[in-house]
């Protein structure tokens, strides 16, 4: 099923119950949705449990086999496919065994593939696409009802997938998306044809939408864009992404902003001015190079060369000093030279990155550079990845020792440490975004995810720091409204009442879409 929407809705989007969401003993069934790819992915999760939960049904306990399985697909990379196909058949032999239990696959490989998900798997219940999310509750009733799949693919959006209800995975940060779709055309890119053009919604509704995540405890926000900083081309407004920046550091306790991606071709200095004069906004950014070979990104239809790259950094350094600058490469793209490698790796010397996603090359059917002459062989694209990967290291690894002695104020979080309890330590984010592992001294308070710890810096690894008790006095923390309402989270999940916060309210479980738009915004 296809249709067309010019314009989408950005009132808050209400989704009634669903019988479907009972089973036949009356009881809520359970739901798992499992995140393929990028932020945006992670914050359109978020959407579809919000969505899900209004229906009726209830997130499955981590142990347990869920009734709804939902996999939100990404198309990106070449194994993408692989991973989810791979999945299905795993799921298959749990659906054999689990009366009434249903699978949807939604997202960007949905949108590419459309009937071929339920030819190659049909036993899959729902697909549906980048454009209607919405849609899920409604789908998976009428797959129930029938007893036969149903497939829903729009070809333009629906609603902003924010005004849908939200069910945050974190209590103290959230992802707030700004625009929707890709007015480029990068020859390597299957996004613009799976998430459509640039949409745009209104400065109100995205502060509106911050405000209602800083009430709910939120301390931390990140602005969600396929290329965020050319925000306002819709409207006609060249400078609305660094207004946007100054006017979410005004929000009353909202302590750290970031965003993601820029474009390197929008970048402009209104943009650092606004980083650098906005104290809420972290001093970090992530800055796609892909190539340092100009040759290569003229291929990619990447609208800017590495002289124009590091002449942004330049910028930012000048007015950020302590800026964490991060970026994406891609090794191996049709035609690559030793040369255009060499590129590459001479523009990575000197952009001291403090960390780098890097990629090899994968055929995206459905892209233009999928058909181009002088693919390079796959042994080729392996050691030139192996030496990028190496010279990274090296200098994330000088960056970081950087840091040393370094005082810095961190965001406790959950889960991102692996051996915090074999190591007796915590884990966190510093305002420029690196991954602090701190020592919990004995008979100190342990902080909450969400409060603010502040350790000095005693030891660097090419991807973490390390915070030691060099005396074994007690961490020196700050509590925070992220941390009453990781509380309060506890509380309501553990069915325990919780004590009063000082202030913001009671945490939503589920937040219902946005907030009516404000006077005066």
């Amino acid at each position: 099923m296809a249709g067309t929407m010019t314009i989408p809705l950005s009132e808050p989007t209400l989704i009634a119950p669903s019988a479907a969401a009972l089973d036949e003993a009356g009881q809520r069934r359970t739901y798992e949705v499992r995140t393929f790819g990028c932020q945006m992915n992670v914050h359109d999760s978020e959407r579809l449990s919000g969505s899900l939960e209004s229906a009726g049904y209830v997130r499955a306990a981590v142990d347990d086999e869920a009734d709804i399985v939902i996999i939100n697909t990404c198309a990106v990379r070449d194994n993408a496919a692989g991973k989810l196909y791979g999945t299905l058949g795993h799921l298959k032999s749990r659906k054999d065994k689990h009366a009434g239990m249903q699978i949807a696959v939604g997202g960007c490989l949905a949108q590419m593939d459309k009937q071929a998900v339920l030819d190659k798997a049909p036993w899959v219940d729902v697909v549906f696409g980048t454009h209607n999310m919405g849609s899920l509750p409604g789908l998976l009733e009428r797959a129930r009802h029938n007893g036969e799949a149903e497939l829903e693919i729009l070809e333009a959006l629906e609603v902003f997938p924010s005004t849908l209800p939200t069910r945050r995975d974190s209590a103290h940060s959230g992802w707030v998306s700004i625009s929707v779709g890709c007015n480029n055309t990068c020859t390597f890119c299957i996004v613009p044809s799976l998430r459509g053009k640039e949409k745009d919604r209104r400065p109100g509704d995205i502060l509106n939408e911050i405000r209602l995540l800083v009430e709910d405890g939120a301390i931390e926000v990140t602005l969600l864009g396929q290329n965020v900083n050319s925000y306002g081309v819709e409207f006609g407004d060249r400078e609305a992404f660094g207004k946007l920046l100054r006017a979410a550091g005004e929000i009353e306790g909202l302590e750290r902003i970031r965003f993601t991606s820029p474009h390197p071709a929008a970048f402009t200095d209104d943009v650092i001015d606004a980083m650098a004069e906005t104290p809420s906004v972290m001093p970090q950014l992530h800055m796609p190079l892909q190539s340092g070979s100009d040759r290569i990104l003229r291929a990619m239809r990447r609208s800017y060369r590495s002289e124009k790259f590091l002449g942004i950094l330049d910028r930012v350094r000048a007015k950020i000093p302590n800026a964490a600058i991060t970026t994406d490469i891609i090794v191996g793209f049709p035609g690559e030279t030793e040369e255009d490698f060499e590129d590459t790796m001479r523009v990575v010397e000197q952009a001291r990155f403090a960390s780098a996603f890097t990629f090899q090359y994968s055929i995206r059917e459905g892209t233009p550079a999928a058909t181009m002459a002088d693919q390079v062989p796959k042994e080729v694209v392996q050691a030139r990845y192996e030496r990028l990967i190496a010279l990274q290291e090296r200098i994330s690894l000088e960056e970081n020792q950087k840091q040393l002695d370094r005082e810095v104020e961190v965001v406790v979080s959950v889960g991102e440490g692996k051996k915090d309890a074999e190591t007796h330590r915590l884990t966190g984010r510093a305002q420029d975004n690196r991954l602090v592992h701190f020592e919990l001294p004995e008979g100190s308070e342990r902080p909450r995810p969400g409060d603010v710890v502040t350790v000095t810096i005693t030891h660097a690894a090419p991807f973490h720091l390390l915070a030691d008790a060099v005396d074994g006095a007690p961490l020196r923390i700050r509590r925070t409204r992220g941390g009453d309402a990781w509380d309060r989270a506890q509380s309501e999940s553990c069915a325990v009442p919780a004590a009063p916060a000082a202030a913001g309210g009671a945490p939503r479980a589920v937040s219902l879409g946005l907030p009516t738009l404000r006077a005066g915004v």
